[in-house]
């Protein structure tokens, strides 16, 4: 299935990005649907840091980090870009690839409901609130950030490697 791929334009102290976020239904393999099993499999395809948890419910960013989140609990309804951004409803299975400075919050939630998440090599994810940086900080800690050599569910250079590589 084609993925969702969306690019957002500076909003409300957000920055986002020139790259897209991209979502892909389904996409975590029906034996990786576990928090373990997903971050293990990040983990081969390179990629590391990675956390099982929830979606904090508050506009954020990350400046230190591009992020992979793949549903593996329950259902939510994840608002990205800002508040003039897309609302998408995660179940089970869906990934998605949240490219540095890409405004992220959980809307709603059912009971239980866990993402796992991981980074690139040598990335993180650091929690910014829009407002807390200043914009000329901002740009420079995006742009210190390289391209993921890997896409975190194939391992490959297809995924998120070759869309984003056709964005730069």
């Amino acid at each position: 299935m084609a993925p969702l791929i969306k690019v957002f334009p500076s909003a409300g102290g957000i920055p986002n990005s020139r790259l897209p976020l991209v979502i892909w239904k389904k996409a975590l393999p029906l034996v990786m649907r576990s928090g373990q099993e997903a971050c293990a499999l990040y983990q081969r395809n390179g990629w590391g840091g990675t956390w099982v948890y929830t979606v904090y419910p508050f506009w954020h960013f990350h400046t230190k980090g591009h992020e992979v989140l793949s549903c593996v609990a329950g259902m939510a309804t994840i608002g990205f870009g800002g508040d003039d951004g897309i609302v998408v409803d995660v179940e089970v299975g869906d990934v998605a690839v949240v490219p540095a400075g890409v405004g992220h919050k959980k809307i709603t939630a059912s009971p239980g409901f866990q993402m796992a998440g991981g980074y690139p090599p040598n990335q993180e994810g650091d929690i910014v609130r829009p407002g807390q940086m200043n914009e000329e900080e901002i740009a420079t800690a995006l742009a210190r950030l390289p391209l993921p050599q890997t896409d975190p569910i194939t391992g490959g250079r297809g995924g998120i490697v070759a869309i984003w590589s056709g964005t730069t």
